[in-house]
């Protein structure tokens, strides 16, 4: 957990979010697939304006209306009572009931007509159902989501966002006062529209239109939800970029990072890059980016700063050697620099180390690292003053702390070797805040290329399962990468990446049985189809590394079966 005297931004409260449900609902058409959305009036002050799906807060009636709601038997209370919501809200903003007869019989357009369905009727919803004999179909109506609003919101909900057929005989018809131009539509033209600034949606709206798009026929949406489980649950976080408000989930790329750096949902941070001075990412941690974007560096070497005034600075990654990026590094830390630790000695994370304790010239600091082994290219020979040991700590003590005059923040880095993308690849662990820098073994947006004869996936793999189980140990939150943002969920980042990792072997497996005489390059249209071919001959180092271990666990099998023989 990362240190709360280490945040940028003052701890505060969220808003209570209030229970809500929303209510989609679908019909096939011969063009796909359709949902039903209608228009905020342009005088509310949630959404105006905006195309959305009916809904609102799930009130105490509703969870007294059980008694006349369907349910199924895995259908938990909790669901029934959003359930009833939502087809109160249905009903009261488009005229659309879901509720059936004793017999079973759908209630019919002329009934529906008949009913109440101001804000406020006269006999509550119902007990209009229940006089009538109806019960609500609720049984019928599946959980797809669950969405609570952002943190920063003045205004939050916790809405369970579900999904239903829409029921045969009956139109929608908007009540005029919040809601107008009922509009059944296809979830890819809805994009389509908005993003051409016909269409206005708010953030979940949209995001749940994107998920609906892969979707072609309603059977296919309830199937996907017969689980009784939300198939994603989100409370996305805010952020400025190019001087506007975005929104991100948690499968977005910058999500980690606003985690990390505007916990209790602050909306303070850019994602803007920029390499002319340092982001904050903690009191004690600094971003700078070195100028060197491009296909292989994303946006650029992040080089990272830990540590305080008091304490002094350990850099980790100095990058290329650019004179205005270790200008810029030498600036931020005022000279006052402990330590410079390579995580390795491509030529975008180690040239910079040499200039920048060349500029140190009060007090040298030691360059730190693991060697470049023999099969290092010869743009990657580094020679550490220092080889750092494995589980080796580096301790910077900061600026005094409250509990008394004789204390100090202390800054301890653990080193853990971890070669497969390079051979003499290091990460470090900040161990009091939780955090992970992890070099390019792990990336943000990108998987790293593991380029034999230094590169190797069998190490790669193997330093993958210690990182998780240092990530266990440290109980670590937060990845921050060599490229990219930060990335959250740490240990689910390690496994998605493994996985992958085993999903492209099975592939590259599956390629060398179709064809095993082939070359490589027939390999790869193979097992990298999914893969632009713009990026085909990085992917084809990355797929020798495959094979180089595809062989080697080959030969440790057969000398097993031959042991066993003998």
């Amino acid at each position: 957990m990362v240190r709360p005297s280490q945040q940028l931004h003052a701890a505060r409260e969220p808003a209570t979010a209030q229970a809500a449900a929303t209510l989609i609902l679908l019909r096939d058409s011969p063009a796909g697939m359709e949902v039903l959305m209608t228009r905020r009036s342009a005088m509310t002050r949630f959404a105006p304006g905006a195309f959305v799906f009916p809904g609102g807060r799930v009130e105490e009636a509703d969870v007294q209306a059980r008694p006349i709601a369907l349910r199924r038997r895995t259908q938990s209370r909790h669901h029934l009572a959003h359930a009833v919501a939502a087809v109160r809200e249905t009903f009261e903003e488009l005229g659309v009931l879901l509720a059936e007869h004793a017999d079973g019989r759908p209630v019919s357009a002329q009934e529906v007509a008949a009913l109440d369905r101001h804000p406020l009727p006269a006999l509550p919803f119902a007990q209009q159902c229940a006089a009538r004999g109806l019960r609500l179909s609720t049984d019928r109506i599946w959980a797809m989501a669950h969405w609570l609003t952002d943190l920063d919101l003045p205004k939050r909900f916790d809405v369970l966002c579900m999904v239903a057929r829409m029921p045969e005989g009956q139109q929608p018809k908007a009540d005029e006062v919040e809601q107008f131009e009922p509009t059944w539509v296809r979830p890819a033209d809805a994009l389509a529209w908005h993003e051409d600034e016909r269409f206005p949606l708010i953030f979940s709206t949209l995001r749940t239109l994107q998920r609906l798009a892969a979707f072609d026929r309603v059977d296919a949406v309830l199937q996907a939800c017969a689980r009784e489980k939300p198939l994603w649950q989100s409370c996305p976080r805010g952020a400025w970029l190019d001087g506007r408000e975005v929104r991100y989930m948690e499968h977005d790329a910058p999500y980690g990072e606003l985690a990390l750096t505007c916990p209790d949902g602050q909306l303070q941070h850019s994602l803007d890059w920029q390499s002319l001075r340092p982001v904050p990412l903690l009191r004690n941690v600094r971003r700078l980016t070195a100028p060197n974007a491009g296909a292989m560096t994303g946006p650029g070497t992040n080089s990272y700063i830990v540590g305080d005034a008091q304490s002094g600075y350990i850099v980790i990654d100095p990058g290329p050697n650019d004179f205005g990026h270790v200008g810029r590094l030498w600036r931020a830390t005022g000279g006052n620099i402990r330590a410079i630790v390579c995580t390795h000695s491509h030529a975008d994370h180690s040239p910079g180390a040499q200039p920048l304790q060349a500029l140190c010239q009060n007090v040298k600091p030691p360059i730190l690292g693991l060697p470049s082994a023999h099969t290092a290219r010869s743009n990657a020979r580094f020679v550490p003053d220092r080889s750092l040991e494995n589980h080796e700590r580096l301790v910077l003590e900061g600026d005094p702390v409250a509990e008394g005059p004789h204390r100090r923040l202390r800054h301890t880095l653990r080193v853990l070797h971890t070669p497969g993308h390079a051979a003499n690849h290091l990460c470090l662990f900040l161990e009091e805040d939780g955090l992970l820098f992890s070099g390019d073994h792990i990336l943000n947006g990108s998987t790293t290329v593991i380029d034999p004869p230094d590169g190797n996936m069998s190490a790669y793999l193997d330093s993958l399962d210690a990182l998780d189980a240092t990530c266990e140990e440290l109980q670590v939150e937060y990845v921050l990468p060599a490229h990219g943002h930060v990335l959250g969920f740490a240990r689910n980042a390690i496994a998605r990446l493994k996985a992958h990792r085993l999903q492209r072997e099975a592939k590259v497996a599956a390629a060398l049985r179709q064809n095993p005489h082939g070359t490589p390059e027939e390999w790869l249209s193979v097992a990298y189809s999914d893969t632009p071919r713009a990026l085909w001959p990085v992917a084809l180092r990355s797929l020798q590394a495959h094979v180089d271990r595809l062989r080697e666990l080959a030969a440790r099998r057969a000398e097993i079966q031959r042991a066993n023989a003998a």
